[in-house]
């Protein structure tokens, strides 16, 4: 073998060799990506998830345009929600009877991308006041459970609930929640749409993280 064909062999061999490098580096950047992609994901959907609130419903408790902590782990865990908490759901496509009712998805990826990654998903984020087994009156602007009134000292001082949907007068089932805003006379609510299924509920909202003035826990 000559001395050209020789050196000819060694300098394929170099480029195959950075070839293979490069091919190895980019899968291990590839493989990088997606694992910090579903780390993400996971995190978002099981544990937390930071987002913005773009609804006046809750305020003066949470004002439009700040951004507050959704702990996910209700959700994962399957832990027991009170009256008082401030709760995120998906909104209803439509109601019947006093309850709120969704659109089943079929495709698997809308599934994911809908449910999952939640980008089509519109949601709510609204305080729970009747629990499963109650029954709840909305009259002369006070909310009543079980006959009594609601002692609701998160609302603005006199400040009262307007009768405004076709449930005001109810008995939440099994498995649902009644739900409100703060904000009683700009809120769309459990008295237009009804009571929520349980299941459909995200998180719980404790922690308000902007504006950094506004920093820490929500008063509930």
């Amino acid at each position: 073998m000559s001395e050209n064909e020789t050196k000819m062999i060694a300098v394929k061999k170099e480029e195959n060799k950075k070839e293979k490098s490069f091919i190895r580096e980019c899968a291990e950047w590839v493989i990088c990506i997606l694992t910090a992609f579903f780390l993400a994901v996971i995190i978002k959907y099981f544990i937390f998830t930071p987002t913005l609130v773009m609804q006046t419903s809750m305020t003066p408790t949470i004002q439009d345009g700040e951004r507050v902590l959704i702990n996910r782990i209700v959700r994962t865990c399957n832990l027991d929600i009170n009256r008082g908490d401030i709760i995120t759901f998906e909104k209803p496509d439509f109601s019947d009877n006093g309850i709120a009712y969704y659109n089943k998805i079929t495709n698997l990826g809308q599934s994911f991308v809908h449910n999952v990654l939640e980008l089509t998903k519109i949601s709510y984020i609204k305080r729970v006041i009747g629990l499963p087994g109650e029954h709840l009156e909305i009259r002369d602007g006070k909310v009543y459970v079980n006959g009594e009134v609601l002692d609701e000292p998160y609302l603005k001082e006199g400040l009262l609930t307007p009768r405004t949907g076709y449930y005001g007068d109810i008995d939440v089932p099994e498995g649902y929640l009644f739900v409100m805003g703060d904000n009683r006379t700009g809120s769309t609510d459990s008295r237009e749409f009804g009571c929520i299924p349980i299941s459909k509920v995200e998180g719980r909202v404790k922690i308000r993280i902007w504006p950094l003035t506004a920093l820490g826990k929500i008063d509930q």
